[in-house]
């Protein structure tokens, strides 16, 4: 069959997403045919389900004739061409089939091509070339140890930014530090009370978060009994001192803070996490806050707010203080108005968003101020085209109030600003009935692998670095529970489900990760990939699992850019496990130990595509591909439904499992995948006698092949009798 040319279409980018050719290929006979414009055919194409390649909808292109004759006119007219190979009708819709040959070249010769600035590697793109965006994530507060809602900003921002590069993005990765307000009044007059030199020397971070948490308490208590509020006045004090440069406060400030960010930055070293700038509310200039009020005065925008409105949260707030770490004091720990005089707020009932403060009564400032400013400020500083606040729903409120005052100051960049919200994590509670710490979890989920991992202590011994191993399994672990359903959910924190290789886990994940990085190293120097890959045969990738890989693999471009559309990091979870689920069960239908160069070579190349793109895919959702690790399953029975038999098992033996009546007889053949998932596995003992075994469901999974079950065998149990249980541990 001849190549015909592709139009161009302004929506497509054969280049950077190779399925797009085969749209382009429908949308050209469906224009053909159906007299629609190309854009219109081409944006009509979408994905099939269960086999099908491409599906079109008939009746979204609004057309006057009946859609069951026009796609019967379509079918019985329809000729294969280069791209596509089949079209058949059902009810509504078009089923379009693509060439396999097309669709192996296209895709596996894109995934190697060596990057160029137009052409990015396999899976980015160019789309957002000149354009730059801020993600502005994590942003804890100074003084306070990272706990979930930290964790689940961290990821979910340093993906966003990872998509968002991929996708030709010059992104700025912002950590927008709690560094100012009354809060380190707090601090600072709870360490006159309760700090220690020695103990901040120890764990600067853990001394000064109980040390807020006991001046916290003080505060509370004092508020509660009704006593003079000796501790909120002392902090609104230092703060005021902070505001008017008072050099011995901000002396202290500038320690904390200096001590916060590099206990900050060891965690995110081990997280994998950079940013490109330390900001913080301290870093808002005071003349651009100053602009701010001055353009809400100037708008009439600005009412008075008093100490009794301010007093609604109350309740709220000293439950959470009871409990020791306050989700909301790191949301708004700063009193909205407190004595006679009013505070000054914008007033939002129109909109249902209450009535925010943006000065207190003292004149000092307060968060939603700063943050109006520092968005002014950033955009004379980045001109950015889009900034993101990945910040949790449980910020909703203030977020819509930020968002709505900066539209009613006609920001010119109100309409560039996106929040990416997120739920919560519940089941986060230490043996003290606290907040869980991120390091706490961290190391929890790397001492499972460890323990996982010395199981094996014969293999143990030939890892490099267990303890760094047994750490990248478990962050892995933690990030793919945090990001495997849609961010907007709230999750149960579940350690030993999380840390688990069944399923689909972190674990699962690595481990398909380090079996495709195996392959090469096992089946070398037997074979080796030509330096031209040009050479390999790909027509000898006929199997319809090689197909069905090979079409995943071309979806990943697709992937990338729903993704960034979305801001969904668990789309690209999806994607890898339903890629890692492909070649699990790829493994005994295309091997390529034992096989004929030029097909053991087709089948190296399909595998290591399907590495490349895995560790792509694992790499954006911030994780580090391992080569090697230890893997063990927990043991499982399995009976031994037949004793030795010299002669040929046919179909209806007495002793074959009943799930194959129609079974040929097995001696001298190989057991078929199929046969074995129903039941039947296969071995040769080492005097070529057929044995046969029965493995309930899990058979298949079990003996993936039959020299490691003949190893077993060997090994631990000698002659198995007729329904006699061992144990496999693989």
């Amino acid at each position: 069959m001849s190549s015909p040319d592709l139009p161009t279409i302004e929506a497509a980018d054969p280049a950077n997403f190779p399925l797009d050719s085969f749209k382009i290929a429908i949308a050209v006979v469906l224009s053909n045919a159906l007299h629609l414009p190309l854009s219109t055919a081409f944006s009509g194409v979408d994905y099939g389900k269960k086999g099908v390649d491409f599906t079109v909808a008939v009746p979204r292109f609004r057309l006057k004739a009946n859609p069951a004759e026009l796609i019967e006119n379509f079918t019985s007219t329809f000729t294969p061409n280069h791209y596509l190979e089949r079209c058949i009708g059902d009810a509504a819709f078009l089923h379009f089939y693509v060439r396999t040959p097309t669709l192996l070249k296209l895709v596996l010769d894109r995934i190697h091509l060596p990057p160029s600035p137009s052409r990015p590697s396999f899976g980015s793109n160019v789309q957002g070339t000149g354009k730059k965006v801020i993600v502005e994530f994590s942003s804890p507060n100074i003084a306070k140890p990272f706990h979930a809602g930290h964790l689940r900003s961290t990821i979910i921002g340093t993906v966003l930014s990872n998509i968002s590069e991929a996708n030709g993005w010059d992104v700025v990765r912002m950590n927008y530090l709690g560094d100012w307000g009354k809060q380190f009044g707090l601090l600072a007059v709870g360490f006159e009370r309760y700090g220690s030199e020695e103990l901040l020397a120890q764990n600067a971070i853990m001394h000064l978060f109980d040390v807020y948490v006991r001046v916290n308490r003080d505060a509370a208590h004092e508020k509660e009994s009704s006593q003079q509020r000796l501790t909120d006045e002392k902090a609104r004090e230092v703060f005021r001192k902070m505001e008017s440069g008072d050099e011995a406060t901000l002396s202290l400030w500038r320690r904390f803070r200096e001590l916060s960010i590099k206990k900050y930055q060891e965690v995110y070293n081990r997280l994998h996490v950079r940013f490109d700038v330390y900001a913080g509310e301290s870093l808002v200039r005071s003349e651009r806050i100053q602009a701010a009020m001055a353009a809400l005065e100037a708008k009439n925008l600005l009412t008075d707010k008093t100490s009794k409105e301010s007093d609604t949260n109350w309740k709220e707030t000293k439950a959470a203080l009871k409990k020791g770490v306050p989700d909301s004091v790191d949301d708004g720990d700063e009193d909205d108005a407190s004595g006679e005089a009013p505070a000054k707020a914008v007033d939002l009932s129109q909109w249902k968003l209450g009535k925010p403060v943006v000065q207190k009564p003292d004149g000092t400032t307060i968060y939603i101020m700063r943050d109006i400013a520092g968005a002014f400020q950033r955009y004379e500083e980045y001109k950015f085209d889009k900034m993101i606040y990945v910040v949790g729903n449980q910020q909703e409120a203030h977020v819509a109030q930020f968002f709505r005052i900066l539209s009613l100051l006609d920001a010119p960049f109100a309409d560039r600003l996106e929040h990416v919200s997120f739920g919560k994590v519940n089941g986060m509670s230490t043996r003290k009935g606290d907040v869980k710490f991120l390091e706490e979890i961290l190391d929890m989920a790397k001492e499972a692998m460890l323990a996982q991992m010395q199981q094996k202590e014969d293999k143990f011994q030939d890892v490099e670095d267990p303890d760094a191993t047994a750490d990248q399994i478990g962050m892995t672990c933690v990030k793919i529970q945090d990001m495997r359903a849609k961010r907007i959910h709230s999750y149960n924190f579940e350690p030993q489900r999380m840390t688990s290789f069944e399923g689909d886990t972190g674990a699962y994940l690595q481990y398909a990760h380090v079996r495709l990085r195996s392959v090469e190293r096992r089946v070398a120097p037997t074979v080796v990939l030509p330096d031209d890959l040009s050479q390999i045969n790909l027509d000898l990738l006929a199997e319809p699992k090689a197909r069905e890989i090979v079409f995943i693999l071309g979806t990943y471009p697709d992937v990338v850019r729903t993704a960034l559309k979305t801001y969904e990091p668990s789309n690209i979870v999806s994607f890898s496990f339903r890629l890692s689920h492909a070649i699990s069960s790829a493994w005994e239908t295309l091997i390529v130990m034992g096989q004929e160069r030029e097909l053991a070579q087709a089948r190296l190349f399909l595998y290591t595509s399907a590495r490349d793109v895995l560790a792509s895919a694992m790499r954006l959702l911030s994780l580090s591909p391992l080569s090697r690790m230890i893997y063990r399953r927990p043991n499982r029975d399995v009976t031994v439904t037949t004793a030795l038999y010299p002669e040929p098992m046919s179909a209806g033996h007495p002793i074959l499992p009943s799930v194959l009546p129609s079974a040929p007889a097995l001696q001298d053949v190989e057991t078929t995948p199929e046969q074995i998932a129903k039941g039947v596995g296969k071995v040769a003992t080492p005097a070529d006698t057929p044995i046969f075994i029965c493995a309930f469901d899990e058979c298949y999974r079990l003996f993936p092949n039959r020299d490691r079950l003949m190893a077993h065998r060997k090994r631990d149990h000698g002659t198995e009798e007729a329904g006699d249980v061992i144990t496999w541990n693989e």
